[in-house]
């Protein structure tokens, strides 16, 4: 009877100990692309930061591509460099840019031998569509497969 009770609370107790756990590099990179493609989705739609947000490239960000430093750099710039002084002071927009800033610091400096890329396909960065890419070794046993 007490194996019964003491089980689901070992479990509940491995559960609540593993989100305790500091972020890695790898996560917090994960996280903080996806909260400034949130953000981004968020000043296109907004209607006082539309017309802000027709000036930013368009950036699908994927961590794992190595592309994704020079974009990041590029759309920075943009966010340093607004044409509009009203656009530049919006809370949205200032957000944005600490995001990325904090974003590009991350995969740069902080996480620079930690993470992992697995593309180098920056039209993917730009499209958000990734074209699949075989090397010849992967291509050759896709053939010997058939």
């Amino acid at each position: 009877m007490t194996l019964r009770v003491a089980a689901p609370l070992c479990l509940l107790a491995a559960v609540w100990m593993t989100e305790c756990a500091p972020p890695t590099c790898y996560s917090r990179a994960l996280s903080l692309s996806k909260e400034v493609m949130a953000l981004l989705e968020k000043i296109h739609t907004y209607q006082r930061t539309k017309t802000c947000a027709e000036v930013l490239p368009a950036i699908f960000i994927d961590v794992h591509n190595s592309c994704v430093t020079t974009k990041l750099r590029d759309l920075l710039y943009v966010l340093l460099n607004h044409p509009s002084q009203y656009c530049r002071e919006r809370p949205r927009m200032v957000l944005l840019k600490r995001k990325v800033q904090n974003l590009h610091t991350i995969i740069t400096r902080m996480c620079y031998r930690d993470l992992v890329f697995f593309t180098d396909d920056c039209e993917a960065i730009d499209t958000g569509h990734s074209s699949p890419y075989y090397a010849e070794d992967r291509l050759q046993l896709l053939q010997e497969e058939r």
